[in-house]
């Protein structure tokens, strides 16, 4: 047993109406040791997750919460490097794509790259994704679309597409 485990066992039993020193624990007293640690542990994680839980329902509550998901369109083989996104003028969030991110959102896969506040109301919401053609040409695309953000909280999707797709190359639209 290593001085540090005998230190903790020391101070857990110090409450004990008779003094005990470390020579003295037996393997049950330190089994019962090791199961009230994990209980601990379990409590200490469980007490974390409701803190997250409460959190996220204080910073966006759900009357003024907007969430922004991205995907790419399908059979689009163009290389998504980064998109940013801002709101009423005002930048909300930037992304660069590893390999592994590209790779899902190209096989069918959806990012959650925003959640934020927004008052009920007109917002505007300008998207701009940068990218790589197959040819190796470096590409980038914007556009600029209106958000309406009523009581309930918001969800959209941002769908882009490499150049070929036609006019409509970033789609935006409710989820």
């Amino acid at each position: 047993m290593s001085i540090q485990m005998r230190k903790l066992a020391l101070i857990l039993i110090v409450g004990s109406p008779s003094l005990v020193t470390a020579d003295d624990l037996t393997s049950d007293n330190m089994r019962s040791l090791d199961g009230q640690v994990q209980e601990i542990k379990s409590d200490v994680l469980n007490i974390a997750s409701e803190l997250n839980t409460l959190e996220e329902r204080l910073l966006f509550p759900s009357h003024t919460e907007v969430s922004l998901f991205v995907s790419i369109a399908e059979d689009e083989d163009f290389r998504l490097d980064a998109v940013q996104i801002e709101i009423n003028g005002e930048l909300a969030t930037h992304h660069i794509y590893s390999f592994k991110e590209l790779d899902a959102l190209q096989h069918g896969g959806v990012q959650k790259i925003y959640t934020g506040n927004l008052t009920t109301g007109e917002h505007k919401l300008h998207v701009t994704m940068i990218g790589k053609l197959k040819n190796g040409s470096d590409f980038t695309e914007s556009g600029s679309f209106s958000l309406t953000k009523g009581v309930k909280p918001k969800a959209m999707g941002i769908i882009l597409a490499g150049p070929g797709f036609g006019s409509d190359r970033i789609q935006v639209g409710d989820w």
